[in-house]
């Protein structure tokens, strides 16, 4: 009897190669990108100038938006964890008169999570604990990106050390960023929108508990937020000339500008270490770019929208970029479409927010009386409950990634219910 002839087998699949990505930048945005695309299989190097991963900065604050987003990298819940406002809040007069109040859970309600205050270093450091050894390169600085455009060749970043070939390259590098001079040479890039920043930390128990509030007064704004850990996290913004700073140290200056304003602000100055006080001059790009991708090289973060910081949305929307850049490649297949598909996501909204941060920083400008008195009698009836307070982020900091998250469903249900009720 004739054996059976045996089944033929076919050859194993040669193994598709792991795609590369060179991230150009440690920040926030920078970082989300790379653990997401890590998480998506992808071989990921961080590229970063300064000699550690440091987090440039005092404090951030994470909106559900960007909660939501860290959610797609598993930290999430992590950042929740910290949030630190309980009960009231809101914004007042440089006299102490409140002109609007909301509630931590009024906003908790609204958009499906907390705002949470957390020091830039703790974000900073738990996203490179989410990627492999040796994925950061600290101390190696980009010094060119050939973006490849032509022929489908790869991307080329040149550092000291030599270049190295990318199937994608991240412009995360900041408002200055050299990658988006090399994309975009014709782009006027950012432009100063007049107001000046100063921010500071201080330590626990330098000032009595207090309610976290916005302060607004003529051409000039202060804001005290509470942190986890007792700190507490201290913003100021005034118009000045660009470059302007002060001969005798920014916490002087920061006595001088607003040491008669309501407590606790005189109590934080005069308990920050004069060394820690940070001061920027405040440049956004409000000419949005004609895309956020060419060739094999995107942009995310500062690098693509820098803003003012009025809406607290810059973190927020680099969160948002890194997790649906990754979104939009799963791998390299198709990587044209995936870059062109985060474009068109991002662009627009992105262009919105930089638009109605800039709307808000001029608000702030105004110095006039009669200018002022206009502002704050609106801003006294827009608050008239803590929902109206609120309603400036409708559309911000309710968003969800375009995915689902490793956090339960349920959270992601809850927030579309509250959505669809409004």
């Amino acid at each position: 009897m004739a054996s059976s002839p045996k089944p033929r087998t076919q050859p194993p699949a040669p193994a598709r190669p792991q795609p590369r990505a060179v991230v150009v930048g440690s920040g926030i945005g920078g970082l989300t990108a790379a653990v997401a695309l890590h998480h998506n299989g992808w071989r990921v190097t961080v590229l970063e100038r300064a000699p550690s991963v440091e987090a440039v900065g005092a404090g951030i604050a994470l909106a559900p938006n960007g909660h939501h987003a860290l959610d797609v990298v598993g930290l999430g819940e992590e950042i929740r964890a910290l949030a630190a406002w309980q009960g009231d809040g809101g914004m007042r007069t440089p006299a102490g008169r409140w002109l609007a109040r909301t509630n931590s859970s009024a906003a908790a309600e609204r958009f499906g999570g907390p705002l949470v205050l957390v020091h830039r270093a703790t974000l900073v450091e738990r996203l490179a604990a989410r990627l492999p050894d040796g994925a950061v390169r600290t101390g190696s600085a980009a010094t060119s990106v050939d973006p490849g455009v032509a022929g489908g060749r790869p991307a080329v970043v040149t550092t000291p050390d030599g270049s190295i070939e990318a199937d994608l390259v991240v412009g995360a590098d900041g408002i200055n960023s050299a990658t988006r001079r090399a994309l975009f040479p014709d782009h006027p890039g950012p432009a100063y929108s007049g107001l000046t920043t100063w921010r500071v930390v201080v330590p626990a128990g330098a000032v009595p508990s207090f309610a976290p509030h916005e302060t607004w007064g003529r051409g000039a704004l202060w804001g005290s937020q509470p942190l986890k850990d007792g700190r507490v996290y201290a913003y100021a913004a005034a118009v000045t000339p660009a470059g302007e700073r002060a001969p005798d140290g920014e916490k002087a200056e920061l006595l001088r500008r607003f040491g008669d304003w309501h407590s606790p602000v005189r109590g934080i100055i005069e308990a920050a270490d004069p060394g820690q006080v940070l001061r920027h001059d405040v440049h956004h790009l409000i000419e949005p770019l004609p895309a956020f991708h060419r060739g094999r090289t995107v942009l995310l973060g500062d690098a693509a929208h820098a803003m003012c910081p009025t809406m607290g949305q810059g973190g927020n929307q680099a969160i948002e970029d890194g997790v649906v850049l990754a979104h939009h490649l799963p791998d390299a297949t198709g990587l044209q479409a995936g870059l062109a598909a985060y474009s068109a996501d991002r662009l627009p909204r992105t262009t919105h927010i930089v638009r109605k941060s800039a709307a808000i920083a001029r608000l702030v400008s105004l110095r006039s009386a009669p200018g002022v008195a206009v502002r704050d009698a609106a801003m006294r009836l827009a608050g008239f409950g803590p929902g109206l307070a609120l309603r400036t982020f409708d559309g911000i900091a309710d968003w969800l990634p375009p995915q689902r998250t490793y956090a339960a469903g349920a959270r992601d249900r809850q927030v579309r219910d509250h959505q669809a009720q409004r």
